[in-house]
């Protein structure tokens, strides 16, 4: 499995002091996250898109170039790509690029966001958010595995003899995920195309998930590429922890009682009761994690949402040290125990090569 992070870049005040980073600051500080999660041993580092106050990534690769520039392992993503409003040429060149340079360390993560003005910010209608994620992705999927493309659809202007450049790394595209929370659609195009299903598991209660985890499961055997336990499945998570329950809950809760999205509702017992939020013990995250496989099955990735809400830099790094310490190395371990031997791992620029030339070899 591979164990990681994930960031919404949101530049929220922190409700202790009353102070707001700068963009500079949150910026600067998203980067100091993704070199420290390398250096405690977490394999993945994904940043959310976002065009609109108060967030700050609306330039993945940008962020994820420098950062690459900086680390050696660690496997750079994207949290959401805007599939919708991007235009599918610029994604298939800004990736490919990103590919070169990292030397095959990237993947991303197609989401249609969940801002409704991003839509006519760049000319598209959010009423037509699934055709519009259904059509840019069959482009792109074409754009990265053919040299010439002629292409026309509804949502842009037609192609003809098309070259995308650079063409992808050693010819291999960047594994894709399609990341979604409610949406059966999206289940299906990730099932249909044998890429990845990426499960936020952050508001929804254990239930919902599994739903939608079995669907996605169900449909990627349906369209042959394998079991419904070969399907590569993510999973988001959120956790904040200290040595002992008590100064974790208390110290989260004016974070969790003014964080932009769930402030000011359901209280924070209730909602780690009903969601997969831990707050409390390293122990206590080790324990709620592994339940994810009792819904979700055996999977391949795992991120944790640890930088939102106003954290200051300080407490995310000690969060780090925490999850590279005390937490991944045991749920490594255990994840690992009883899990099928014809279960893929997590699918990597390497493993993608070795599929790639042994199919061109048969």
């Amino acid at each position: 499995m591979q164990f990681g992070i994930f960031s919404v870049g949101d530049v929220t005040p922190d409700p202790t002091t009353g102070r707001t980073p700068t963009e500079r600051e949150r910026i600067k500080a998203m980067v100091a996250i993704a070199l420290k999660a390398e250096e405690v041993g977490l394999d993945v580092f994904a940043t959310g898109e976002h065009h609109n106050p108060p967030f700050v990534p609306s330039s993945p690769t940008t962020m994820l170039g420098y950062i690459a520039a900086q680390t050696e392992k660690l496997v750079l993503s994207t949290s959401t790509t805007l599939i919708t409003t991007n235009d599918p040429v610029k994604i298939a060149e800004d990736f490919a690029m990103l590919q070169h340079l990292a030397d095959g360390r990237v993947d991303l993560m197609m989401g249609r966001g969940n801002t409704g003005p991003v839509y006519p910010w760049f000319g598209q209608d959010i009423r037509q958010g699934i055709n519009l994620a259904i059509e840019n992705y069959a482009l792109l999927h074409r754009l990265w595995r053919e040299d010439v493309v002629d292409w026309e659809g509804k949502f842009r202007t037609p192609l003809q003899s098309f070259t995308s450049t650079p063409r992808p790394l050693d010819d291999v595209p960047p594994f894709v995920w399609h990341g979604s929370i409610r949406s059966p659609e999206i289940a299906e195009q990730a099932a249909y195309y044998g890429d990845g299903f990426f499960h936020n598991n952050i508001f929804w209660p254990a239930d919902h998930t599994k739903r939608m985890v079995e669907l996605y499961r169900a449909r990627y055997a349906h369209y042959g590429h394998g079991t419904p336990e070969q399907a590569i499945v993510g999973l988001g998570g959120q956790v904040f922890m200290r040595k002992n329950s008590q100064d974790a809950v208390r110290e989260f809760r004016p974070y969790f009682d003014n964080a932009p999205v769930y402030g000011h509702g359901p209280s924070l017992e209730d909602f780690t009761d009903q969601t997969p939020l831990t707050v409390g013990s390293s122990q206590e995250v080790i324990e709620k994690t592994l339940a994810f496989r009792d819904y979700a099955g055996d999977y391949q990735r795992q991120l944790f949402l640890l930088d939102h809400a106003g954290l200051p830099l300080k407490t995310v790094l000690e969060q780090l040290d925490l999850l590279g310490e005390e937490v991944v190395p045991v749920l490594r371990e255990e994840f690992a125990k009883g899990r099928p031997a014809d279960v893929p791992e997590a699918p990597t620029h390497a493993s993608l090569l070795t599929a790639a030339q042994k199919e061109s070899v048969a």
